[in-house]
């Protein structure tokens, strides 16, 4: 059986930075289960991983388009240290969790603190970064009536 859309696929991946520095990786972990044809995954590995079967290992380097999307700089903006009231200590590298213009959660990542504000970062972490995965292949199995209803594995 090979990679289809409404196909149930199980992998084993490493994911690195461009310095080849580990971003992510199931190691140790059960593989990542998904749902092929549906976006559950970022687009340049779906496209990769389709036709493959189990057993397959591959190196799969993913651009900013096909992944995460690149950075928008309107994402990018200070805010008053009073939307911040109430918590203590605000430092770069923090994470907020807000709502987006479409009521979606949106991660925050404050860049810098200034005494005029803050520098807040919407994009997603990865945004603007090419993406290098080593996948292995575990299993492939047709998706339940359920399953492709729902969009997601189960």
């Amino acid at each position: 059986m090979t990679i289809a859309d409404n196909h149930v696929v199980s992998i084993h991946y490493k994911l690195t930075g461009d310095a080849g520095e580990i971003i992510d990786s199931s190691e140790g972990k059960d593989p990542l289960t998904y749902l092929h044809g549906t976006k559950n995954i970022i687009p340049g590995l779906e496209q990769a991983l389709a036709g493959k079967t189990v057993g397959d290992k591959l190196q799969v380097t993913v651009q900013p388009e096909n992944g995460y999307g690149a950075i928008n700089p309107d994402l990018i903006q200070t805010v008053p240290l009073s939307a911040f009231e109430g918590m203590d200590n605000i430092q770069p590298g923090m994470q907020f969790e807000a709502k987006g213009p479409k009521d979606q959660k949106q991660l925050i990542t404050v860049q810098e603190v200034r005494k005029d504000g803050v520098i807040i970062d919407g994009n997603h972490p990865m945004a603007g970064k090419v993406l290098h995965f080593d996948v292995s292949i575990e299993s492939i199995r047709e998706a339940s009536p359920e399953e492709r209803s729902h969009g997601h594995a189960h």
